[in-house]
């Protein structure tokens, strides 16, 4: 006789209460029908935005499509003031989320997981928790985030600080910056943020800066109700052009070369997208090879160094500012970036240039001797991107496998869903899945994902995973396809780059969303053949 082998705790433990797990547990508790338990170390939901609260905390995906789209009466309901919302506005809109479809009776918070092992003799996943319990379940969904394991400089004294040390991956609800005495290290589009966020409240911010940065103004700002009313009418239009696009950042992608037209034109399309502001607008919204063609990229970069000589005031802090690599990392817009030089209480150390010695107690040294005296020192120095949420758990699968020997030559995956030799393990936002706004890649996944387990639940299956010929030709595809781009050729975080010592590794899909979902309908459409099935063991 055939019959399940494990008695496990759960059907399917979810990791993370952010957008992905959110939504997971939804379609699996009330769509497949599953015993699901979601458990985070957080206190709340919200999972990046429950931890990024420190002053500027943004989206840079406008306000209208920064939400799910599948509920549209919830599309219909909701209200935005500004063209992007703030930390405060995303947590409590998950918030309403989670009250909307009763998911917090099927949340575990404080719950930090520390290992997860998957046992072939059960077909079932053991989770080890920070508090000595275990708890059991046949599906384990990651739903970690691609920015959650926090990066911290290992510089000399940095824990001997005497004020406030701060990460702003885990800022303190009750940090008041106001009046004192900031250092901010890192210009990232956290770094950024927070600098202009901090500027206009601080007796003085001094900005340590690693690397120039390009960022467009984001032309945040008030929203017309009438606005708010022509786009819920257009809801429909704006998900179907947004879920066919690239980016998925809801504008039409550019199909024009920039070196097609005269440099008067190309001048005058840049001006009009940096009058408009985003980062992403800018750089696949202007021309369509900017990524691609180093002729189109200088163009585009000249024109933004360009703006920087116009803004800033003083010609050295000009010069420090201005990028000289290739404009290829994830965009970034901010409103009044460079702007903030101009304010007689921010001062900028090019830490390239004047490398940091020490920290002390009493604030930062840096090469040539000077002491930078701080009440709080912040540290906007990112985070070990994609994979490091999942090397930094003991995740093990077939024959013990741990993930990180898995990954040892870079992270790999299916879809950015599926890693070969961990069975009934589904990552949302894993390695090598799509670059674009991250919600509706989330949707598209969420979604692809519980489809994938009601059809081995109805199949009688005790596991699925991808077969390892498969994973590889993803991952092989995913760099073909960052090499037919300029983004490795620029130090970014999006290829592990800020982590020193880490190997330079492809982190992301580059074919854009609407080809990503057409190979996840593929897939689904082939009876998933890609992957293998397990059938249940027979007991004796």
């Amino acid at each position: 006789m055939s019959e399940k082998t494990h008695n496990a705790d759960f059907d399917a433990i979810i990791i993370g209460a952010g957008f992905a797990g959110l939504y997971m547990l939804h379609r699996l508790r009330d769509l497949v029908g599953l015993r699901v338990r979601l458990v985070d170390k957080a206190g709340g939901v919200g999972g990046t935005w429950y931890w990024n609260r420190y002053p500027g905390a943004m989206s840079d995906t406008e306000s209208h499509i920064y939400r799910y789209s599948f509920d549209k009466e919830m599309l219909q309901e909701d209200h935005w003031d500004n063209r992007y919302l703030m930390q405060p506005e995303i947590l409590a809109y998950l918030q309403r989320f989670a009250e909307r479809y009763d998911l917090y009776r099927d949340i575990q918070f404080d719950t930090a997981v520390e290992s997860a092992h998957y046992d072939e003799d059960t077909d079932t996943w053991t989770l080890g928790l920070a508090d000595g319990s275990t708890m059991t379940s046949k599906y384990l969904v990651t739903a970690v985030g691609l920015l959650s394991r926090i990066n911290k400089p290992d510089i000399p004294g940095v824990d001997t600080f005497a004020g406030d040390l701060v990460h702003t991956g885990a800022w303190p609800a009750d940090l008041d910056i106001t009046g004192k005495r900031v250092g901010v290290i890192g210009t990232g589009s956290t770094g950024c943020q927070v600098i202009v966020a901090s500027a206009p409240k601080v007796a003085h911010l001094t900005v340590f800066q690693r690397s120039a940065q390009y960022s467009i103004p984001s032309g945040n700002g008030p929203v017309t109700e009438d606005e708010i009313a022509e786009t819920k009418k257009q809801f429909d239009e704006i998900w179907d052009q947004v879920r066919n696009s690239q980016v998925a950042f809801g504008f039409e992608e550019s199909t024009v070369p920039a070196m097609s037209v005269s440099e008067e034109e190309r001048r005058r399309v840049f001006q009009e997208n940096w009058d408009r502001g985003n980062g992403f607008r800018f750089m696949f919204g202007t021309f369509c090879d900017l990524v691609t063609d180093e002729d189109a990229n200088k163009a585009a970069a000249d024109f933004i160094r360009s703006k920087i000589a116009e803004i800033v005031k003083d010609p050295e802090t000009a010069r420090r500012l201005t990028p000289t690599d290739l404009y290829a990392k994830r965009p970034l817009c901010n409103a009044g970036y460079y702007e903030v030089y101009n304010r007689d209480n921010v001062t900028l150390v090019d830490i390239k240039e004047n490398g940091i010695k020490e920290i002390t107690p009493k604030g930062v040294i840096t090469e040539d001797g000077t002491l930078h005296e701080l009440d709080v020192l912040v540290l906007a120095t990112g985070f070990e991107g994609v994979d490091g949420s999942y090397i930094r758990i003991d995740l093990r699968g077939r024959n013990g496998q741990a993930i990180k020997d898995h990954w040892a030559d870079g992270p790999q995956s299916y879809l950015g869903i599926l890693t070969a030799g961990f069975p009934n393990m589904f990552m949302v936002l894993g390695p090598n899945g799509p670059f674009t706004n991250l919600i509706p890649s989330i949707e598209t996944q969420v979604e692809w994902i519980s489809d994938l387990i009601a059809h081995s639940e109805a199949s009688g299956a005790a596991s699925v995973e991808v077969r390892p010929e498969v994973e590889q030709k993803w991952t092989q595809m995913c760099a073909e396809m960052a090499e037919g781009t300029l983004f490795p050729k620029a130090q970014s975080w999006i290829f592990a780059a800020n982590i020193p010592g880490k190997k330079h590794s492809v982190m992301f899909y580059f074919g854009g969303l609407k080809e990503y979902r057409r190979e996840l309908g593929e897939a689904k459409q082939d009876g998933y053949a890609p992957l293998a099935f397990q059938p249940q063991k027979v007991l004796a």
